[in-house]
């Protein structure tokens, strides 16, 4: 066990969640089963972790799910279902939620734009808390030079407007990619805007607090055995924050959703036909008064999805600390 496990266990308010009295006597609790024994008590987590999991398993089987329930595919054009002047049309029993101006049904591609979303999210929070963990354990640790250097370049990122930069790399990388092709339009444009404005943000907090952390009694004693530099970070530091680390790459998901409809609504997002909740909200805004339905459904998506992602992350900072127990 780490030193700071072993300091958390020995304070006696908080060793009562990692002990239990048994028949049999005491027992002990491991970190996992102390975790899910906290998230069960969260209602709201757990309501939000179960609306994640199946907006998850709808991204995976969207063909099947379009099938099953009997709809046209996402792209499929149809505009014999369009009104006497080729508005769109509303929710059916053909089409639940109506069909947009191009007479494409709204529920199959609300169905496939979660695929859009989560693709997005998950991999830019990953990109970007790999980017914002790997220096920030290297600005904290150095310190010196290292540290101002690194903490100066997060000041410029940070000081980017994320979506005035979209316009601009958008605009830029819209006809052939930039850096030779690296960065191609659509997707991979939106996920490296959302890994270089976001991991700034993870970065400072574990500078911070590998900061503190660099000082422990484990390290010295790591220092004293012998131990290289990149051991002691990724070995004996970086453990003791992977319950931070999760909870802040768990609140990067739902911005980097956010920030992949707000691009795709001001046009340098997915590039259609491709199914984006962002998309479709830019398509439906200038007919909202008459075609509510086409706004809506897309909007009430994303409004569900980073609601959900956000009430998860509260609920996993709540069971991952032991500060919040109860």
């Amino acid at each position: 066990m780490s030193t700071t496990g072993a300091q958390e266990i020995a304070q006696p308010d908080e060793a009562l969640e990692y002990l239990e009295l048994g028949e049999a006597g005491v027992t002990a609790r491991s970190p996992l089963a102390l975790f899910w024994r906290r998230i069960r008590k969260d209602r709201v987590a757990m309501v939000s972790l179960g609306f994640v999991i199946l907006l998850i398993l709808v991204a995976i089987f969207a063909p099947l799910i379009v099938s099953i329930l009997g709809l046209p595919g996402p792209y499929k054009q149809d505009l014999k279902l369009l009104g006497p002047f080729g508005e769109p049309t509303g929710p059916t029993s053909a089409n639940p939620l109506g069909v947009d101006n191009l007479g494409r049904d709204i529920l199959s591609r609300v169905i496939y734009g979660s695929r859009v979303s989560l693709m997005v999210g998950l991999i830019g929070a990953f990109i970007a808390t790999t980017i914002g963990v790997t220096v920030g354990l290297m600005a904290g640790f150095y310190r010196g030079w290292t540290d101002t250097l690194i903490s100066r370049a997060m000041d410029v990122i940070l000081s980017i407007p994320l979506l005035l930069l979209g316009l601009g790399v958008g605009a830029a990388c819209s006809v052939k990619g930039c850096l030779g092709g690296l960065i191609e339009p659509g997707m991979p444009v939106i996920i490296f805007l959302i890994a270089f404005g976001a991991w700034p943000f993870v970065a400072r907090i574990v500078r911070g607090l590998v900061l503190s952390m660099r000082e422990r009694e484990f390290v010295e004693a790591s220092r004293a055995l012998g131990a290289s530099d990149a051991r002691i970070m990724f070995r004996e530091i970086l453990p003791n924050l992977t319950a931070p680390i999760i909870v802040y790459a768990s609140l990067l998901i739902p911005t980097a959703i956010g920030i992949e409809a707000a691009l795709s609504f001001l046009g340098i997002g997915i590039r259609p036909p491709t199914a984006s909740w962002g998309q479709m909200i830019a398509d439906a805004t200038p007919i909202f008064s008459s075609a509510w339905w086409y706004f809506t459904f897309p909007g009430l998506a994303l409004l569900l999805t980073v609601l959900a992602f956000n009430l998860l992350g509260d609920g996993l900072q709540d069971a991952l600390s032991p500060r919040n127990a109860r």
